[in-house]
C-alpha cells in the first residue's frame, strides 16, 4: 500500500511538472507564431519532448517495464539536442538542414546499446545527465554573453535559470536513480521551468519594447521632414503669392488710381493687403530677411495692433545664432500661442519670454484669458506645437492657475537633433 501510494504520489508530481512543460511548450509556439524566431519553435519542440521524457519516467515508475526506460533515455537525448538547436540558432544563427536528422538514430541507438546490450542504467543515466546538463548550461552561457543585447532583464534570468537547471540534473544519478527522490527533482525543475517561462516572456517584452523606440524614432523622424516639407510649401506658397499676385495686384492699382476709379482702386488695394496678410502668414519675409528677433517683434506688433491686446516681448538670445530649423519652431509656437490667447482666451495681456540658458531656449507664453476648462482636450493648434517642439527634441507644457489664465512653456536644445 505504501508502494503504491509513494508511486502516486511521485507521477502526480510528474505529471504536474508535465502540465508546466507543457504550457511553456505552447508558449514557446505562441512566441514563434508571433515573432517567427525560429529559437522558439525549436524550444516549443524541446519543451513537447520533455514533457514525453517525463511521461515516460512516470510508465517507468508504474510499470518497472525496461522499454519505458528506454523511451525516457530517448527523449531526454531529443530533448538535449533540441536544446542545443534552439542555442546555437540564438547565438549563432545555426539553421536545421536535412542532415541533421542523422543525430536522431544515434541517440536511438546509444539508448539500446545502454539499457538493452550493457543493461547499464548507470552508463544510460550518466551519459543522458551529462549531455542534458551540458546543454542546458551552455544555453545559460550563450544568454549571459548576450546580457547587453538582449533587455528587459531577461537574458541575466534566462542565463541562471539555465545554468542552475543544469548543475540540477547532474544530481539525477547520485539522487533520483531508479525513481527515488523525484519529488525533490520535480519540485526544483518546476521552479526552474517557472524562471525560464518568466525570462521567455521578458524576452518578448524587451524586443516589443524595442521595436516600439525604434518605430518611434521613425515616426518623429517622419513628423519633422513633414514639418519641414510643410514649411517649405509655405516658403513657396508666400514668394508666389507675394511676387506673382501681389505685383499684379499693385499694377491693377496703380492704372485704376491713374484713370481715376478710386473706389475700384480701393477694393484693390484691400484685396492686395489681404494677400500681403496671406503671404505673411504663411511664411514671414522677416524671418528670412531680418531673423528671428526681428521677425518675432514684427508678429507681436502686428498682432497687438490688430486685436488691441496689450503684448509684452522679452527676447534674449545671447548672442546665441539658432539653426533655421530652430527659429522656425519657435516663432510657430509663439505664433500660435498668441493666436491661442487673443482668438480663444480673449486675453487682454500676453507677455511672452524668449532666452537662452544652459543650451536651451526656454519659451513662457502667459495670458490672463478664460484659461482652460477642466478635463477640456487640446486643440489641433496645441498639437502642432507638440509635434513641432517634440520634432526637435524639445518638451512643452501647457498649465492654468485657478481655471485663469494659461501658460505654456517650451524647452528646446539650441542644438536641434538630426
Amino acid at each position: 500500500m505504501l508502494t503504491f501510494d509513494r508511486t502516486f504520489v511521485e507521477c502526480s508530481a510528474l505529471g504536474f511538472q508535465a502540465v508546466v512543460t507543457t504550457v511553456l511548450a505552447v508558449t514557446c509556439y505562441v512566441l514563434w507564431l508571433r515573432q517567427r524566431g525560429a529559437h522558439f519553435l525549436t524550444w516549443s519542440a524541446a519543451w513537447a519532448v520533455y514533457v514525453l521524457r517525463l511521461s515516460s519516467m512516470s510508465a517507468f515508475l508504474v510499470h518497472r517495464d525496461m522499454v519505458w526506460l528506454f523511451s525516457h533515455q530517448v527523449m531526454t537525448g531529443l530533448s538535449a539536442l533540441l536544446l542545443l538547436g534552439a542555442a546555437a540558432q540564438l547565438s549563432r544563427g545555426f539553421v536545421w538542414r536535412p542532415q541533421h536528422l542523422f543525430a536522431v538514430p544515434l541517440v536511438v541507438g546509444w539508448s539500446w546499446l545502454t539499457i538493452f546490450g550493457m543493461h547499464s542504467m548507470v552508463v544510460a543515466g550518466v551519459t543522458s545527465t551529462l549531455l542534458l546538463a551540458s546543454v542546458t548550461i551552455w544555453t545559460g552561457l550563450v544568454f549571459w554573453r548576450d546580457r547587453q543585447r538582449v533587455s528587459s532583464g531577461a537574458a541575466p534570468v534566462l542565463a541562471w535559470a539555465f545554468m542552475l537547471w543544469g548543475v540540477h540534473h547532474m544530481d539525477y544519478p547520485l539522487l533520483r536513480g531508479f525513481g527515488a527522490g523525484v519529488l525533490y527533482g520535480v519540485f526544483a525543475d518546476v521552479l526552474f521551468l517557472f524562471a525560464i517561462g518568466i525570462g521567455m516572456l521578458f524576452l518578448v517584452l524587451g524586443d516589443e519594447r524595442s521595436r516600439l523606440a525604434a518605430r518611434t524614432s521613425e515616426l518623429e523622424q517622419l513628423t519633422g521632414l513633414l514639418l519641414r516639407a510643410q514649411e517649405d510649401e509655405r516658403r513657396r506658397i508666400a514668394r508666389e503669392l507675394h511676387d506673382e499676385a501681389g505685383q499684379a495686384l499693385t499694377a491693377v492699382k496703380i492704372e485704376l488710381d491713374l484713370d481715376g476709379h478710386v473706389e475700384a482702386g480701393k477694393r484693390v488695394g484691400l484685396a492686395l493687403a489681404q494677400v500681403r496678410d496671406l503671404s505673411n502668414l504663411l511664411r514671414p519675409s522677416a524671418l528670412d530677411d531680418l531673423g528671428l528677433v526681428a521677425a518675432l517683434r514684427a508678429l507681436t506688433e502686428d498682432m497687438a495692433q490688430r486685436s488691441r491686446t496689450t503684448i509684452d516681448l522679452d527676447v534674449d538670445t545671447g548672442g546665441c545664432r539658432f539653426t533655421p530649423d530652430i527659429e522656425v519652431v519657435i516663432y510657430r509656437v509663439v505664433q500660435e500661442a498668441l493666436t491661442n490667447a487673443i482668438r480663444h482666451a480673449h486675453a487682454a495681456t500676453v507677455r511672452a519670454i524668449v532666452e537662452v540658458t544652459d543650451g536651451h531656449v526656454h519659451l513662457t507664453i502667459d495670458d490672463d484669458g478664460q484659461g482652460l476648462a477642466p478635463g477640456a482636450s487640446p486643440h489641433l493648434g496645441w498639437l502642432g506645437m507638440q509635434e513641432r517642439v517634440t520634432a526637435v527634441g524639445g518638451t512643452l507644457s501647457v498649465d492654468t492657475a485657478g481655471g485663469r489664465g494659461v501658460r505654456i512653456e517650451a524647452s528646446i536644445p539650441v542644438e536641434a537633433r538630426a
